[in-house]
């Protein structure tokens, strides 16, 4: 499985990464892709009672891209075998169901006990790593964590949207 890798010295906080998308393989350097961008990163399943959040991550994707946001998606199978589809079959479920266009990434462990580094990062300076699917993590322009919302949290929320536009 592939993981995510620390390599880059110029970059830190968040744009220290690079993680292979989830249809190439090939690794996306964070810091030259993202870098002073907002970003929320999400870990998915296409099997899930949350997986509808898939449709209002994009929504928020959509509205706020051009002000510098950027919604990444994180496959993982590890809560419930929630996400067992291969890389083709994840990416187009997304895009026919949901219409995603946001970069979707390999599939990631992301729990705490065998999270992959970016995970590591995420729980490790945010003090929360996911308890199950879609959680997702508002970084700021800076790449750090500022807020970290459950499951239970839509992105429809009127919090998560003022937290998102706060950063904007």
């Amino acid at each position: 499985m592939p993981t995510a890798t620390t390599h880059n010295n110029t970059c830190n906080n968040i744009y220290q990464f690079s993680v292979p998308d989830l249809i190439t393989n090939q690794p996306v350097n964070f810091c030259d892709a993202f870098k002073g961008k907002v970003l929320i990163i999400v870990n998915t399943a296409s099997k899930c009672a949350f997986t509808g959040q898939y449709e209002g991550l994009e929504a928020l994707y959509q509205e706020y891209a051009e002000q510098g946001l950027v919604v990444l998606g994180f496959p993982s199978n590890q809560f419930g075998g929630q996400e067992p589809g291969r890389p083709e079959e994840i990416h187009n479920f997304c895009r026919i169901t949901y219409g995603v266009q946001f970069p979707m990434f390999a599939k990631s462990r992301v729990r705490e006990e065998d999270a992959d580094p970016i995970w590591k990062f995420l729980g490790g300076t945010s003090g929360t790593y996911p308890k199950w699917n879609f959680y997702k993590y508002l970084i700021n322009r800076q790449g750090e964590v500022v807020d970290v919302f459950s499951s239970m949290t839509s992105p429809e929320s009127k919090r998560f949207h003022r937290a998102v536009k706060s950063l904007l």
